[in-house]
């Protein structure tokens, strides 16, 4: 008899967990989602907010030309300079931490803003604001990349990329109601004052909608780099924002002759640093990704245009055809209702289209654009904000089809690791060329000033602009056919 044993197999234990690797990060939820672009919509409001209550602020304090340029270059040199060292922090000790300092930080330095004594006094909160800012905005991108995917992330980046546009118009829309409103004779301390109840409310919504994340493999701070980063902007931004308000003095072409040098150095370093097997601030190797290269190439036109456009639209708006602050802003409400419909309807036409959405959204801008300038041509000074409101509409289809894709064509190959230093550099990218069209085109439109009259001036610079938005539309055939 033979003896048949009945063998019995039973379930493998599962593996053991892995102590070593991070929790995958919780999804982000509507709610979580809105908070964090309301939190976006803060710095880049304040970007453009004060451009309509500058005529005020300039009677209240005495600031003369250069204080104003300070009040505006402030802000943004501070914002632009430490923007990839926010993406950094993020990364190191917390997107949510850093996000929720961040809102505490533009909340306390917004009051400061509209509490300053003197024009120094609100130069100094300017910067300071704008120091908070970049430890707060690229929080938003990265916690987006860490915590969605998908279509989801898709509709998240094109929101966001709608938040922007959207915030740089309703800041000057929002800015002239506040000054021409005057709540309880704030004037226009009230376009400052506003944010703190908003970044309240912000803060805490965060604390409870908002998952926490953070690189898997955080590195430490740069300290190199960010150095001659913030030397690189310095001496880039400054004398060019500030050069010809102060005459184009001797330090305003030192500095500029100095910057080919600190931009190499900082190249050279950062080359080092990862060849050496450190994290380097901007590391090169992000910028060897194709869509990150060839997204930021097309971010740095767009930016410089449509910072120009921004300033110069709101000085000869009020100084030439006599506009209050309001009806300034209003002007560019059709840019901002149709900027933002035309981003949201971004990811169902991309994921048709492709790159085709962004050579069409230029074209569709240079139309705008070059609307606006017959306009202004055949119409001053009689022009009425219903005249300009065409123009502006095409303009914002144009706009909103075109920068939040290219967000999301540079952030579609990024790591999840790198999202937060991914983000700041791309942040960093679109505020230095918002800072570098104001005084570009800025200066060209307060430079043909005396000599042509303001219409012919503002004709210049929108022609300059067209003359950009068609090397953009060129640089767009660089861009994947096909869009993640």
């Amino acid at each position: 008899m033979s003896d048949t044993r009945v063998q019995t197999t039973l379930p493998e234990a599962p593996p053991a967990p892995d102590r070593n690797r991070p929790a995958p990060a919780p999804l982000l939820t509507p709610t979580g989602l809105l908070t964090v672009l309301l939190g976006a919509a803060l710095p880049m409001i304040d970007f453009f907010i004060v451009n309509v209550a500058l005529p005020t602020i300039d009677h209240d304090l005495h600031a003369g030309p250069a204080m104003l340029e300070m009040v505006v270059a402030g802000y943004g040199v501070a914002y632009a300079m430490l923007l990839v060292l926010g993406g950094r922090l993020g990364d190191m000790i917390g997107r949510r931490r850093m996000f929720l300092w961040g809102l505490a930080s533009f909340g306390l330095t917004s009051l400061a803003c509209g509490l300053a004594p003197d024009a120094w006094s609100l130069v100094a909160a300017r910067v300071a604001q704008g120091a908070a800012s970049a430890l707060l905005l690229p929080q938003v991108l990265a916690t987006i990349q860490a915590t969605t995917t998908g279509k989801q992330r898709a509709k998240a980046v094109s929101l966001y990329g709608g938040t922007g546009g959207v915030s740089s118009a309703l800041g000057q829309v929002l800015g002239g109601l506040l000054v021409s409103a005057d709540l309880a004779g704030t004037g226009w301390r009230a376009v400052f004052l506003v944010n703190v109840p908003i970044a309240v409310a912000a803060w805490l919504l965060a604390v409870r909608t908002v998952p926490e994340t953070r690189s898997p493999h955080p590195s430490r701070v740069d300290g190199p780099g960010t150095a001659l980063l913030a030397v690189t902007l310095i001496t880039l931004l400054l004398p060019l924002t500030e050069g010809r308000a102060a005459g184009w003095p001797l330090w305003s072409w030192l500095l500029l002759a100095a910057f080919p040098f600190a931009a190499t150095a900082f190249v050279l370093v950062e080359r080092r640093a990862e060849r050496a097997g450190r994290t380097p601030l901007v590391p090169p190797s992000l910028l060897r990704i194709p869509s990150v290269r060839s997204g930021l190439s097309m971010m740095v036109p767009f930016s410089i245009g449509f910072g120009g456009f921004m300033f110069v639209v709101a000085v000869a708006l009020q100084s030439g055809l006599h506009y209050g602050p309001f009806t300034a802003g209003l002007s560019l409400a059709p840019l901002c209702i149709t900027y933002f419909l035309a981003s949201l309807a971004g990811p169902r036409l991309v994921q048709r289209f492709g790159r085709r959405v962004v050579l069409a959204g230029s074209l569709i801008q240079g139309a705008g654009l070059l609307s606006l300038a017959l306009t202004v041509s055949a119409g001053w000074p009689d022009v009425s904000v219903a005249g300009l409101a065409p123009g502006m509409a095409v303009l914002g289809v144009g706009q909103g089809m075109l920068l939040p894709t290219v967000m999301r064509v540079v952030l579609s190959e990024l790591p999840a690791a790198q999202a937060g230093v991914g983000g700041g550099v791309m942040v960093t990218t679109q505020q230095s060329g918002l800072a570098l069209g104001v005084a570009t085109l800025g200066t060209l439109f307060l430079a043909l000033l005396p000599s042509v009259g303001i219409r012919d001036a503002l004709i210049a610079a929108l022609v300059t602009q067209l003359v950009i938005v068609l090397g953009t539309t060129l640089l767009a055939l660089r861009l994947p056919r096909t869009l993640r």
